[in-house]
């Protein structure tokens, strides 16, 4: 009998969409956006201590080999030739530090998360001999944090001999984990290719956002050698090409450009076609980020998180999906607030000793309210830093454009437009993350296949929800929250921290930090035509 014909669907473009809780590897029709497979892999986090968080980097990287394999197993099940993967793309969760050892290929310390607080110490020292109150942020544009790189990789040279040793002898590479899989996927010890591009450059402290380049006196100020840094490139050109073993099925992807890589809420802001002046978008996944076209950034540690806390913490759902039901029965929170500020609150207010709360408990609550309370908090934060950006921007959004896993909670949804108070939209292409990659990938030059021209890009359809209560009822809700904002924040310093028993943080179940996806996307003025 003679073989089944391959189907014939054009230039295909994966992209490697490496987050915070899980890796995907997925592909898309460089000419439909059509998604055609995907395979995604858990990531483990490890809490070694109280604040502090780590991946194994090379965890990481199996599990992108992984979700290579398993996608082109699914493809050729499909009839599809994956020999029409044409271009790769890679976005990935921003400012988890990597170092590792250029001759061996061996990194000399677990990666250290975005959400790490063990950096407090090291940035208040700093904070101490700032050349200038605006000395990092006229550079940055961002605030001295325990968020940001640059603070990650000090720590490791303070603290990890290896790390130093490594350094001193010439064979330490740093990265961020765009950086370290490129350097992996095109051939590590053997010709891997060392590099990130802007958008995860931008989120290191040590690169220059107007000249685009890495920083001599960041460099400088925070004592890292630039002999470390990856070379800084554009989100969409060629980087080098795909070495992955022949015994592997993804061997056939052996000599496909990498050519697209933007850090996660950066690929989504592309996927989501927000090229205009004034459009945005919002990303709640693990936390919560808020991305606009004039270059200003903000993050809340913790969105998502919290309902997988509700059913691993506190056990009162057994699924992330039962909290729907749950918030159905009672419609209101009864006067209870919880601010999920389990790692300090971030954006708008950049508070490290903020600890997580539930206030406003009265003799009737129940785990109802509080499972409706913490829908509310994901929306709160939302408006807080939607807030934000509307006085940076000066533009007023008209509407809120959602999508991903939680968007499938109509409470949520509907909660999200009463505390805006503008109407909520969800497009029905979900993988926005993974899109914007493929799309940097598959457009770059010497690739060709995917055209980001407007008439080139089709119309999707929506769904709609509209904000169901009087302004006034938003305004007294959202002034309560920010009440019991307030009342989170002091909680810790940075001894009290450092000096805490480890053993209460490794007690807490590996669901603490993680949460399904979730996308959220502000746009200005009109819905744009999107693929």
């Amino acid at each position: 009998m003679a073989a089944a014909k391959k189907a014939v669907l054009g230039p295909l473009v994966g992209a490697v969409d490496q987050g915070t809780s899980s890796t995907r590897f997925l592909v898309f029709n460089s000419k439909t956006a059509e998604l055609l497979s995907h395979h995604q892999v858990e990531i483990k986090q490890e809490f070694p201590r109280e604040g502090w968080v780590e991946q194994d980097p090379k965890e990481i990287l199996m599990s992108v080999y992984e979700c290579i394999e398993k996608t082109c197993e699914k493809l050729e099940q499909l009839n599809i030739d994956i020999s029409n993967i044409k271009a790769i793309g890679v976005s990935n969760q921003r400012e988890t530090t990597v170092v590792w050892d250029k001759i061996t290929g061996e990194p000399l310390y677990n990666a250290v998360v975005w959400l790490d607080l063990r950096t407090q110490s090291t940035v208040e020292n700093l904070s101490k001999r700032i050349p200038g109150n605006n000395f990092i942020k006229s550079k940055t544009g961002l605030p001295l944090s325990t968020y940001f790189s640059a603070v990650k990789v000090r720590w490791l040279l303070d603290n990890v001999k290896k790390v130093q040793r490594a350094v001193e002898e010439d064979r330490a590479l740093f990265g961020t984990i765009d950086s370290w899989l490129i350097w992996c996927l095109t051939g590590g010890t053997n010709g891997g290719v060392h590099c990130t591009d802007v958008t995860n450059a931008s989120r290191t402290m040590l690169f220059n956002i107007h000249s685009l380049e890495w920083d001599k006196e960041l460099c400088e100020f925070f004592e890292i050698p630039m002999k470390i840094l990856p070379n800084v490139r554009s989100s969409s050109e060629i980087y080098g090409l795909m070495k992955i073993s022949h015994s592997l099925k993804a061997g056939a992807l052996e000599g496909v450009p990498i050519s697209g890589c933007l850090g996660d809420q950066s690929a989504a802001l592309v996927g989501q076609m927000c090229f205009r002046d004034g459009q945005a978008k919002n990303t709640y996944g693990t936390g919560c980020f808020l991305l606009c076209n004039t270059g200003r950034k903000g993050s809340v540690a913790i969105a998502g998180a919290v309902i997988r806390w509700l059913r691993d913490n506190l056990g009162i759902i057994n699924s992330s999906d039962e909290i729907e039901k749950l918030a159905k029965e009672v419609g209101t929170s009864y006067g209870c607030y919880f601010v999920p500020a389990f790692s300090g609150l971030y954006a708008p207010y950049w508070e490290p000793s903020a600890r997580g709360i539930i206030c406003g408990l009265t003799q009737f609550t129940n785990k109802c309210h509080i499972a409706f309370a913490a829908l509310e908090a994901v929306c709160f934060q939302t408006r807080e830093i939607l807030d934000a950006m509307n006085r940076d921007c000066g533009i007023p959004l008209s509407h809120l454009q959602v999508d991903g896993g939680m968007t499938n909670n109509k409470i949520l949804m509907q909660l999200q437009a009463d505390i805006l108070y503008i109407p909520v939209v969800k497009p029905s292409m979900p993988e926005t993350t993974a899109l914007g990659a493929a799309m940097a990938a598959g457009a770059a030059e010497g690739v060709g296949v995917w055209s980001l021209e407007p008439e080139d890009l089709s119309a999707v359809t929506v769904e709609r929800f509209e904000p169901q209560i009087n302004a006034e009822e938003s305004e007294i809700r959202f002034s309560t929250w920010k009440k019991a904002v307030m009342k989170s924040m002091g909680w810790v310093t940075a001894e009290s921290s450092e000096s805490g028993d480890p053993s209460i943080f490794c007690s807490l179940p590996l669901g603490f930090f993680i949460m399904s996806s979730m996308i959220m996307f502000i746009g200005a003025r009109y819905i744009s035509g999107i693929p």
